[in-house]
This record gives C-alpha cells, sequence and structure tokens, in this order.
C-alpha cells in the first residue's frame, strides 16, 4: 500500500518525477496477484484502502477550502477507482491470460473518459496521464494523444513490467525459447521508451503574428476580499499594477486580470458597470490594449415561473411576474473602442457552482434547507471564445478569437480543445487558487494549463490572483512566471495561432476505443462459461 501511494503521489508533488507512474502500479498488480494465490478474504477493503490513501497523499490540500469537501472527494473517488479494480477482478474469474488485464487498462481510461466528458459530479485530478504535468518533456505526443494517451502508456509500461515478473516467478519463461524471450524483453522496452523516443522527436515549429500580454496578479486573500475591500480601491490598485509595464512600444497588448475579479455585473449593463468604465479610462490612456477580467455576471430574467432551477427569486413585479437573477462564473473582454464579448464558465466546480443531477438535488435541498443553494448553475453551455481586435494593416482590424478557461476548466484536455475548434489563437486562463492556500494545489493547477498548451499547440496565458501566473509556449514549458501570493505584474510576448493539432481536430480517441474495448470484454466476460470463447480451455 504505502509503496504504491508514494510512487503514484511523487508525480504530482515534485518536478520531474512523472517517471515513477510508469513502475507505480506495480505494486497493486502484486498486491491482487498474491490475494488470489493465497485467497485472502475481504481483499476489497486493502485496495480501497490502496486508493484512499492515494487520493489523500495527492489531494489533502482541497480541505484547505473545506474539509466535509475534501473528505467526500478523496472517499468517492477512491471508491469509484476501487469499484474499476474490483470489477477487474469479476472479469479475472471468468477469463484467463492476458485479457483481464487488457479489461482493466480498458475500464480504467473509459471511467476517465467520463470522468472528463459527461460526468456531472466530475474530479479529474488524478487522471493517470497528468502525471506527466511537470515532466512534459516526455509527453509532447499529447498533441496527438491527448491525456489518455498518458494513462495508456502508464498501463502498458506497468503490464508489461508485471507479465515479465509473472513469467520469471512462476517459471514460465525458462520454457520459452530464445526468440520469445528476446520478443518479451524487447516489447516491454517499447512500452517503458518508446514514448519517450517519440517525444524527443517531435518538433513544434509553427510561428504566428506576436502579441503582447500583461498579466495583474492583484494578489487578495478570497476569505477577506469580499466587502473588505472597496470595488473602487480593487479597480484601482489592479491598474496601478498595469501601469508598471513597459507600454512605449505601442504594440497589440491583451491584460488578463484573474478569475471573479469583479462581482455584480448585470450581463444586460456591462457597459455601465464601475469595473467597465474604469478599464476603458484606462485603454484611453493605451490605446493598444485589451483586457480580459473575471467577473460574477448576473442574468436577469422576468416571468412567472423560475427560468432555471437554480435562479434567485428576487421578488415580484408590478403585473406579477418575478425577477429572476442566474449567477454565472464568467470572463469579459473589452478593448478602447467599449465593444465587449462575454463567455460563462461551462465546467463548473460541484457544490460551489453546480447543483448535479439537479431533478434529484434540487428537491432535496428545497426540502431539507428551504431552497437550491447547493450550486449557481446545472448543466453545460456551449463554449465560445472571446474576441479582441488586432490590427491588420491600412486602419484595418481583424477579429482574434481567445479561448479564455475559467479556473477549474483548464484541467479538462478535450474540452479546451472546443477552443480552438472555434478559431482560437491563443489560451487565456483566468483563475483564483488562493482557496487552498501555500499547498501543493495551486501548483498542480498550473501545471495542468501545460499539458493543454501541448494538447492544443497553443501559447497559454495564465493569471491567478495570488499566483502563479505564467506564460507557457505550445511545448508545456513555463517560459515566465510570478512568484506565490504577491502582488505583481507579468510582461511578455506570445504568438497567434492558427493550426490544428491531430488531438484537436480527431479527439480522445484512446478513449473511444477504450470505452469499446471496456464493453466488449465486458460483455464477453458475462457470456455463460460454456460459450465463453475468452477463457481457456
Amino acid at each position: 500500500m504505502l509503496s504504491f501511494a508514494a510512487l503514484m503521489s511523487l508525480p504530482w508533488l515534485f518536478p520531474h518525477m512523472g517517471w515513477t507512474a510508469l513502475i507505480g502500479l506495480l505494486p497493486l498488480l502484486i498486491m491482487e496477484r498474491l490475494s488470489s494465490e493465497y485467497k485472502i478474504k475481504h481483499f476489497w477493503w486493502w485496495h480501497y484502502g490502496t486508493f484512499v490513501l492515494w487520493n489523500a497523499v495527492t489531494t489533502w490540500w482541497v480541505g484547505e477550502a473545506t474539509v466535509a469537501g475534501a473528505i467526500f472527494a478523496i472517499l468517492a473517488n477512491a471508491l469509484q477507482m476501487s469499484v474499476v479494480f474490483g470489477s477487474f477482478r469479476l472479469v479475472k474469474r471468468r477469463t484467463e491470460g492476458i485479457l483481464p488485464y487488457v479489461y482493466l487498462a480498458a475500464a480504467w481510461i473509459a471511467w476517465e473518459r467520463y470522468y472528463l466528458t459527461i460526468a456531472q459530479i466530475s474530479w479529474p485530478w488524478l487522471v493517470l496521464g497528468n502525471a506527466f504535468a511537470q515532466t512534459t518533456g516526455l509527453v509532447q505526443w499529447y498533441s496527438v494523444l491527448g491525456t489518455l494517451g498518458g494513462s495508456l502508456w502508464i498501463w502498458l509500461s506497468n503490464l508489461s513490467l508485471f507479465g515479465l515478473m509473472v513469467a520469471l516467478s512462476d517459471g514460465r519463461m525458462a520454457r520459452w525459447n530464445v526468440k520469445a524471450r528476446i520478443s518479451a524483453f524487447a516489447l516491454t522496452l517499447v512500452a517503458l521508451f518508446g514514448p519517450m523516443v517519440w517525444s524527443v522527436c517531435l518538433r513544434f515549429q509553427e510561428e504566428g503574428k506576436p502579441l503582447q500580454v500583461v498579466i495583474g496578479q492583484p494578489n487578495y486573500d478570497p476569505y477577506e476580499k469580499r466587502g473588505a475591500v472597496p470595488r473602487e480601491v480593487q479597480d484601482n490598485e489592479f491598474l496601478s499594477l498595469l501601469e508598471q509595464a513597459d507600454w512605449s512600444q505601442n504594440r497589440p497588448t491583451l491584460a488578463l486580470a484573474p478569475e471573479t475579479f469583479t462581482r455584480g455585473v448585470y450581463t444586460d449593463a456591462i457597459p455601465r458597470h464601475e469595473t467597465f468604465l474604469r478599464f476603458q479610462e484606462f485603454m484611453r490612456r493605451h490605446p493598444q490594449a485589451s483586457i480580459i477580467y473575471g467577473a460574477i455576471a448576473l442574468e436577469p430574467r422576468v416571468s412567472y415561473s423560475s427560468p432555471d432551477p437554480c435562479a434567485y427569486d428576487m421578488g415580484p413585479e408590478a403585473d406579477g411576474r418575478h425577477l429572476w437573477l442566474l449567477a454565472h462564473n464568467s470572463a469579459i473582454l473589452t478593448d478602447t473602442t467599449g465593444r465587449y464579448s462575454i463567455y460563462h464558465k461551462s465546467k463548473l466546480v460541484v457544490g460551489t457552482e453546480l447543483t448535479p443531477y439537479p431533478a434529484l438535488f434540487i428537491p432535496l435541498e428545497r426540502f431539507l434547507l428551504g431552497g437550491p443553494v447547493m450550486g449557481k448553475d446545472i448543466g453545460q453551455k456551449e463554449i465560445s471564445c472571446l474576441e479582441m481586435k488586432y490590427p491588420a494593416g491600412e486602419g484595418q482590424e481583424e477579429a482574434v478569437p481567445i479561448g479564455t478557461a475559467v479556473c477549474y476548466e483548464s484541467v479538462y484536455g478535450e474540452f479546451c480543445t472546443g477552443y480552438v475548434r472555434k478559431g482560437a489563437q491563443l489560451i487565456a486562463v483566468i483563475t483564483n487558487d488562493a482557496w487552498w492556500g501555500n499547498t501543493p494545489g495551486y501548483k498542480q493547477h498550473l501545471s495542468y494549463s501545460r499539458l493543454r498548451a501541448i494538447e492544443t499547440r497553443r501559447w497559454v496565458a495564465r493569471c491567478g490572483n495570488t499566483g502563479v501566473s505564467a506564460i507557457i509556449d505550445p511545448c508545456g514549458r513555463i517560459l515566465d512566471r510570478t512568484p506565490w501570493w504577491k502582488p505583481t505584474v507579468l510582461q511578455g510576448s506570445v504568438q497567434l495561432l492558427q493550426g490544428e493539432s491531430f488531438f484537436v481536430r480527431y479527439g480522445d480517441m484512446v478513449g473511444r476505443v477504450s470505452v469499446f474495448l471496456f464493453v466488449l470484454l465486458g460483455a464477453a466476460s458475462l457470456l455463460p462459461r460454456g460459450k465463453n470463447n475468452l477463457r481457456r480451455r
């Protein structure tokens, strides 16, 4: 248990340790084999406890924001892992050879794909492919296969080594001829080192139009910010940070402010909001600038009945209809002309932003608490890009789409490819990681932006309220970054790119094939034993 938890936690806790995941599953596989040989009862508790330990060591920091949420996330995520592993043990009783292990890898990756796509209660932090988020030199091929390709690599490496160990321990290898032994060792070496060689050989060379980015890190404690610091003071302090940048070259510039920078922004009155007006005043002094900033946007609806199960009822109007407010965690882009575009966050944090399975939970909340207080939103909204104006020569301008991932959205690889398919030439990430304090949480979240850069082959400009803000190139390298918990400004250059990576164009092929194999092998294992062709006679 301890060796598994240590080997699998190191990639999330320390830089350049992704390689330990290539052997990290071995203790679990060995433990399961011994339990089968010695017919150990109640082994489920052993592998469930192992997954709990791994989850706790890597994501304990969630408790800095919510202790109850951390306990639930750790226990529930470990339970799902244990269910997948338990299903493998059931399949193993009905099939033989390598097939149950193929099922295990396929079932695990299929579950990860479910987490990353359609699950409403989703916590994909420990997707196995994320183990290389701080070892990006090994996974440049994520631009082809994505993060679940990394999960596949981890399973292939561990299962290949495990197969050799089993063949040696039970004496089967002694009965193999020389060609069989050489083939077994060669295939294991390919599984371990082949992707590393591929990564070294893969080169990215696309160049695009230059864009200057200025990232303001205001550094407000989120537990003290609301109500403690007036909006005008926050706006002026942030703009004073931007003024510290070098604006003398008069180049097209995109400035970034963090997630939920301002609140109470009515979607039908954005140009009249105080923060918007102050930003307009700043951009009149710097007409080459555009600004993206986070906002809690309030969408008013007037109707007799609620337009959304989580809408807030603001009371009746004169004609008997009610004013309803829908709250969104949003990103707004504006330039010196007063034009603006808005994007509402789509991938939401369960509990604080999202009410999952509303048909079940909203009636339960109303019965127990008198109203829907668990979240502010339901379902996914259509992904879209913000548009900034870029000089096209001779007084002309062109619209440049910017994909803006709001906080948690940057964890979802295939989701972020949607920005590029909508035309995004740059990925911006605005976030507020201060809820977790000075823990591994904000470092892990930063590293996932590096994977998104590789998968989409886009530059990433990341703005965090308290850090870490960073500029990341399309190969996942952090070219510049800010310190943690310090008000500062980061200035640098990125490029606007238009090509599409294989992963953007074709999506998550590894996940889809894994789902197919999981269903096929799972169904085959349920056949009566007399008809089960997967069982060796």
